[in-house]
């Protein structure tokens, strides 16, 4: 299997499978000299672990991460740094049926006919398990921006979205659903929760804001910071869409709406009146708040029985045992903030190389 490596000059390759012994990350291109240790790592590895509410996959790992190289007297060394994260609560069986049939809407089938083999045991690579690992990698990214804050949340699930005329930042630590608002919260728990005892999962919105970035990251024309990240984001499981700024709310606005209003700021800099570009004009940042939306479609993995085929082209159905995300969405929120760490801690080594500029 190719392209299992992201990134231009900070880059990552994740490798392991759900139910295989361990998997893990390579992060190359780490400039020397940044203190590092797992304590740094494992914050965010628990904000995404599994089996933490009745919300998520009841699958629990501790996602305890190793630093196997690339760091020395606390420090990286700017060689190679490896990570890895046992797996410890695998139960294979409840695959036996994905083992016979295709799960409608994963990529058992795509797997299968591209390679002519596949593991079934929770998806093998095509398992949100791997995202473990970039989140892994995102920590150490997040040490490359020190100047950039990245704060993610949940604003949608199924047909509900969080109001934000309620929006509280600190909020979104003090619940499993990663919410800005309490009353939200109480609404997603009872509609989460009936899908799960329906046999049945839902989609989510993921938003993402990262503050602080300086105008001048990012590329014009093939190494956009906009199409990079639009990259990152549809590499998540289960996305299905991205937006940047205003995104697809851009087309119902006209060009005096959507333009975002310029003046003369402090210290011979600039002020802008709005962020419909979401931080972003022609590939390159602007120095305000770079956002994106991410949209997740509902877990595949379901008890309702749903029509497929066989290995051998025979009509059948399928039901999903095991333990799955009745919201994937959820638990994506600290993917999401990974990649955005990960792009753009790329973005301004890539910056600092072209142009000489920290």
């Amino acid at each position: 299997m190719s392209w299992n490596t992201f990134g231009r000059v900070f880059r990552f390759t994740t490798w392991g499978e759900s139910h295989g012994p361990a998997l893990g990350v390579v992060v190359d291109g780490c400039p020397p000299g940044i203190e590092l240790s797992e304590a740094d790592i494992q914050p965010y590895l628990d904000a995404r672990r599994p089996g933490q509410s009745k919300y998520t996959t009841q699958r629990r790992e501790p996602d305890e991460v190793r630093i196997l190289s690339g760091v020395f007297e606390g420090r990286t060394t700017g060689t190679p740094i490896s990570l890895m994260i046992e797996n410890t609560d695998q139960r294979s069986k409840d695959y036996s049926e994905v083992a016979k049939a295709y799960r409608p809407g994963h990529a058992d089938y795509t797997y299968d006919a591209k390679y002519g083999f596949r593991d079934y045991r929770g998806g093998g690579r095509s398992s949100a398990r791997e995202t473990a690992a970039r989140v892994a990698a995102g920590a150490i990214a997040r040490k490359v921006i020190p100047e950039v804050t990245i704060t993610g949340w949940v604003e949608q699930i199924g047909e509900v979205p969080l109001l934000y005329s309620r929006f509280d930042r600190e909020e979104i630590a003090r619940n499993p659903f990663f919410c800005p608002d309490a009353e939200t919260v109480t609404r997603w728990e009872q509609l989460v929760d009936n899908a799960r005892k329906n046999g049945s999962s839902l989609g989510a919105l993921v938003t993402c804001w990262a503050e602080g970035v300086p105008a001048g990251w990012g590329a014009p024309i093939y190494a956009k910071l906009d199409s990079e990240l639009a990259a990152a984001m549809m590499t998540i499981n289960a996305t299905k869409g991205v937006e940047i700024g205003d995104g697809f709310a851009a087309v119902t606005n006209t060009g005096e709406t959507n333009a975002d209003p310029m003046r003369p700021g402090a210290d011979g800099g600039v002020e802008f009146g709005a962020n419909h570009a979401g931080g972003i004009a022609g590939g390159i940042s602007t120095g305000q708040p770079v956002t994106c939306r991410v949209a997740f479609k509902p877990t595949s993995s379901i008890l309702t029985p749903v029509d497929t085929v066989t290995r051998e082209g025979e009509a059948t159905e399928i039901r999903t045992k095991g333990r799955h995300d009745p919201c994937v969405g959820i638990r994506g929120v600290p993917v999401v903030e990974a990649m955005m760490a990960l792009v753009l801690a790329d973005q301004k080594l890539l910056h600092r190389a072209q142009v000489g500029q920290p």
